[in-house]
């Protein structure tokens, strides 16, 4: 296996326009990424947290998300949509990713076999990735 990873990407006033999803199924029909779960979560202004059933994003009479309905590896459990939900704002959705990179999974692999294993991992957040660069380009 390759490592996995998650994301949860926030929709303010749980507007999606379906616009990255043809992105993402892209990623898994070139074979680099395996979806293992993909979930909707609602934070309601009482600041409960529910879930949300595959829509039609656009609202042109077809199911943007049919392709990943059933994407539920049992990976993610009430824990993990509880913890997703303290991140948003009231009124606001999210989609909660986990994926395999698959790409890396021949890496990993030979890594293993020698004898080596992953200790640490980590992501570096774009926005400070983007403040580093500007202070660089400043300086």
């Amino acid at each position: 296996m390759g490592p996995i990873d998650y994301v949860v990407i926030e929709f303010p006033g749980s507007r999606m326009t379906g616009e990255g999803f043809p992105l993402l199924v892209d990623l898994v029909d070139r074979g680099l990424i395996r979806i293992l779960d993909l979930l909707f979560v609602k934070k309601e202004e009482d600041g409960s947290v529910v879930g949300l059933e595959i829509a039609d994003l656009t609202g042109d009479g077809v199911l943007d998300l049919a392709v990943f309905e059933g994407a539920s590896s049992g990976l993610l459990g009430e824990d993990d949509i509880a913890e997703a939900g303290q991140a948003l704002e009231p009124g606001n959705s999210a989609g909660i990713l986990v994926y395999e990179n698959l790409w890396a999974a021949p890496f990993a692999t030979a890594l293993r076999r020698g004898g080596a294993q992953m200790v640490a991992s980590g992501r570096i957040p774009v926005p400070a990735i983007l403040a580093a660069l500007d202070e660089t380009d400043a300086g």
